[in-house]
């Protein structure tokens, strides 16, 4: 006899996982198992409860604040486990109710007839280079929400800087030189000087922190074939590698396009055939690096050139890497 097939369906939440059970045949039970403390010892708990010689297990669970822990603790004990995007999972437009207990129902029942596509989870190095990637882009947001904020300061006070706009060093100088009839005037402005130069300084500090980590990262040689692109610059090159990790998942440049939302949306029906915007799918920060350079990087031809040079490259950094990571 074959082994059977359960599919553990996890909601997975920040102090509690709620646990359903689909039995493997088409028309089996969907049960709800129960609730457990959000850590692996009560996971290991249920797993060694509904493991038998003649049973595989096959858990899923949706990505989220909570990370890939738990994907990675079942994977390395052997058990199949997947994680999926939350908004990929077909729901039923009718349904109104939603409960812990229905969502971890409806994973298990989703799993088993297999209309759910794992997502790409980075290995541990990976993730913690895509984690310093997140941390200077945190910064530039900061940094960027504190420049408006100075501009508008100086708007409210009727100060207006007569030549060029921009962070240039006419313009820091002419910072500098202002002069207001309040000292908490002056106090305001020297405030949002302080915590521009923090920022900028932060900037620095993460930005050169890349640089050392970047050379040593096993997907080194693919950072280095992006920058060959006209207009990538290392932090843009690092970013989108950090961000899409293996490109080699990708078996032709147009799932690339469909992954970072660069592909025009669209409604068809019968002879009608409306396009419209660009999807926008991807998580921004490798989309949005891309669309910054999209006008120096010109149609499907030279980007199909450049993407074969690069996948070319990530499987030699996979050859010479300890360990392939996952793919979708």
């Amino acid at each position: 006899m074959g082994n059977r097939s359960m599919f553990v369906g996890l909601d997975v939440h920040k102090e509690t996982i709620d646990v359903s059970i689909a039995e493997g045949a088409r028309d089996g039970e969907v049960r709800h198992y129960g609730v457990i403390a959000s850590d692996l010892e009560p996971l290991d708990n249920v797993v060694r409860a509904l493991r038998a010689p003649d049973r595989r297990l096959h858990f899923v669970y949706e990505a989220g604040p909570c990370g890939f822990g738990i994907y990675r603790h079942l994977t390395k004990r052997g058990e199949d486990c997947v994680v999926v995007s939350p908004s990929m999972i077909p729901k039923r437009s009718g349904d109104r109710v939603k409960t812990d207990r229905r969502d971890s129902q409806m994973l298990a029942r989703l799993h088993r007839a297999g209309e759910l596509r794992a997502i790409y989870v980075p290995d541990d190095t990976d993730e913690a280079m895509r984690d310093l990637v997140r941390a200077r882009e945190d910064a530039v947001v900061v940094g960027t929400q504190a420049k408006c904020r100075l501009k508008a300061f100086l708007l409210r006070q009727g100060r207006r800087y007569p030549g060029r706009e921009g962070w240039t060093l006419p313009y820091r100088r002419w910072l500098t030189d202002l002069s207001f009839p309040t000292a908490a005037q002056h106090i305001t402005l020297q405030e949002y000087r302080d915590t521009i130069d923090e920022t900028e300084r932060r900037i620095e500090r993460v930005t050169e922190q890349l640089r050392q980590l970047a050379p040593t990262w096993r997907w080194a040689p693919v950072v280095a074939a992006l920058q060959a692109l006209r207009g990538v610059s290392f932090i843009t090159a690092v970013a989108l590698v950090a961000e899409l990790g293996d490109l080699t998942r990708f078996g032709h440049p147009r799932e690339l396009m469909a992954y970072l939302g660069l592909v025009p949306s669209e409604y068809s029906s019968g002879p009608s055939v409306r396009r419209g915007a660009i999807t926008k799918r991807a998580i921004p920060t490798p989309a949005g690096c891309w669309r910054k350079r999209r006008g120096h990087i010109r149609g499907f031809r030279g980007l199909g050139a450049s993407m074969r040079i690069v996948r070319r490259r990530c499987r030699r950094s996979c050859a010479t890497s300890r360990g392939r990571p996952n793919s979708d």
